[in-house]
């Protein structure tokens, strides 16, 4: 396995199944470092080295470390319940969100959910989300007018690498732009 399925791997066990290796997961989303190590080394040529190397490349930053390297958690994107510590922040006036085509009608009926995660992520520019709905075939980014939502007591976050996280986004608050 290389380095980048290594890192998606980690992501699924950190977001999602951390029992695929059998370890576990403290209420805000740690888990022993030592124990993730070895869980992944049954399988593979997996070491301390090579988790610090996939920590700091991981372009997205899905990752954090504590202060001395003991535990490790993924910053956001979790579909098992986990306290990430998330501080309540007041957000930009405009956020965006890409997805794909497909989803237009259901988002255009139900606004964004989280579906399987915990909350919508958003993203502070339009390139991001364009890059985002790209995953999911053609793409489609919504602007999101988060300063009115934040108005009307709806509650934001941001992750430690810059995702903003809300638990929905009603429809009357979307509008679709030109990628």
């Amino acid at each position: 396995m290389g380095i980048n399925d290594t890192s998606k791997y980690i992501a699924l066990i950190l977001r999602h199944k951390p029992d695929a290796i059998g370890i576990t997961l403290d209420e805000h989303g740690w888990a022993n470092v030592d124990e993730l190590i070895a869980g992944i080394a049954k399988t593979q040529d997996f070491n301390m080295d090579m988790l610090e190397q996939i920590v700091a490349e991981d372009e997205k930053q899905r990752y954090s470390f504590n202060e001395d390297k003991t535990l490790i958690r993924a910053n956001q994107g979790h579909s098992i319940p986990v306290d990430v510590e998330l501080k309540e922040v007041e957000p930009p006036v405009i956020l965006y969100h890409g997805t794909g085509e497909k989803y237009v009608k259901s988002i255009d009926e139900q606004g964004l959910i989280p579906k399987s995660r915990l909350y919508v992520h958003l993203s502070a520019d339009r390139e991001t989300a364009l890059k985002v709905g790209q995953r999911h075939g053609r793409p489609v980014v919504y602007q999101v007018r988060s300063g009115d939502m934040f108005k009307d007591g709806f509650v934001f976050c941001c992750s430690v690498n810059g995702v903003w996280l809300t638990k929905y986004v009603p429809n009357q608050y979307l509008g679709i732009i030109e990628p």
